[in-house]
């Protein structure tokens, strides 16, 4: 494989592609480069983010499909074959004749990797068992002291996914303080953030991604880069105190107090115009998916905000307003805070 041009080739499907490893850019290579530029004759972009109902769904049907093929019974021998040691040559075998890759990823524009971790969660026992006991709690902290990042390992000792497992060591493996931030965990937080930014973008420089112009001064930043796609994981071990999530909530609080002059934009008034002109833009929008809606675009009916605080907003609607909105569709939870919520707001106005 030319991993040169392979990864030049992907570059137009996927922005980030420098900064994925030569590993992973060669099985792209077999995986997904066809598939990215059959895509693109048909006007389909490529996709990332939370996966759509229509994505899960067409997920479930390649998995059906697969096993009716095959005559293996269920997914979880599909996609955990390792717990099944009697039938793992044979199951082997028939993912091999019959393009397990290839039907996995039918007709779903994302790299192959994420639609295998997405079945992975979707079809796994062992990954909604609720919170962590205590007692777990010290168990995955002893089989991490013992078996280091294997959680392949550590998921069939702790019988929960592999997935769950890394998660919940990251969030256990410091002394993680919930309370207030303090300002010294604030400033470590800007500059581990500042460090991160400031890396990318000698990487550009370096790329020659940036204009000359700017190659000798202080960069003007668009603000999209201060908040979409930053290593939280990375962040979180600079900072030392805080899960990434507790990071990533504060940053993008941080950011919201600067782009606002400090201005409280979801109060009084304010608040009340903020809350009918998302109603009526996502409206508008006419989408099927909350991940088909267009976020940056969104915010700036509310003011120029980081996606984050206009997705934050849309939510505490939803959760407060619209009843049983679990069971709702989106569409469904978009025409009730249209038809039923906007006429009491407006009129509150």
């Amino acid at each position: 494989v030319d991993l040169a041009a392979v990864r030049q080739e992907l570059e137009e499907f996927i922005p980030h592609v420098r900064n994925i490893t030569d590993s992973s850019i060669k099985k792209m290579a077999g995986r997904d480069l066809a598939r990215f530029k059959q895509f693109k004759t048909q006007g389909v972009a490529v996709k990332f983010g939370r996966f759509t109902q229509k994505e899960n769904n067409q997920i479930k049907k390649n998995l059906e499909e697969f096993l009716q093929m095959t005559g293996i019974d269920n997914a979880e021998k599909v996609l955990f074959t390792s717990r099944y040691p009697e039938d793992k040559e044979a199951i082997h075998r028939l993912k091999a004749e019959h393009l397990f890759c290839e039907k996995l990823a039918e007709g779903i524009p994302r790299p192959w990797r994420l639609i295998y971790y997405r079945a992975r969660k979707m079809f796994d026992p062992k990954n909604y068992k609720g919170r962590y006991t205590d007692e777990e709690k010290e168990k995955l902290k002893k089989y991490h002291a013992l078996h280091g990042n294997d959680w392949m390992k550590i998921s069939e000792m702790m019988s929960r996914s592999n997935l769950s497992v890394a998660m919940k060591y990251s969030e256990i493996k410091s002394a993680i303080n919930y309370g207030p931030w303090s300002k010294e965990e604030t400033q470590r937080l800007k500059h581990a953030v500042e460090e991160v930014i400031r890396k990318r973008i000698a990487t550009e420089d370096a790329n020659g991604l940036s204009s000359p112009e700017k190659s000798n001064q202080d960069h003007l930043i668009e603000s999209e880069k201060l908040y979409q796609n930053l290593p939280w994981t990375e962040i979180e071990a600079k900072v030392g105190t805080r899960y990434w999530r507790q990071c990533k909530q504060k940053w993008i609080t941080i950011l919201t107090n600067k782009m606002t002059k400090g201005q409280k934009l979801y109060r009084g008034t304010k608040g009340l115009e903020a809350k009918i002109n998302i109603i009526k833009r996502l409206y508008e929008m006419n989408v099927e998916d909350a991940n088909e809606v267009n976020w940056e675009e969104l915010s700036k009916v509310i003011g120029d905000l980081p996606r984050a605080y206009a997705q934050a907003r849309f939510y505490k609607l939803k959760v407060s307003c619209v009843p049983f909105w679990q069971k709702k569709t989106f569409t469904e939870i978009i025409d009730y805070l249209f038809e039923e919520k906007l006429p009491e707001l407006e009129e509150k106005l």
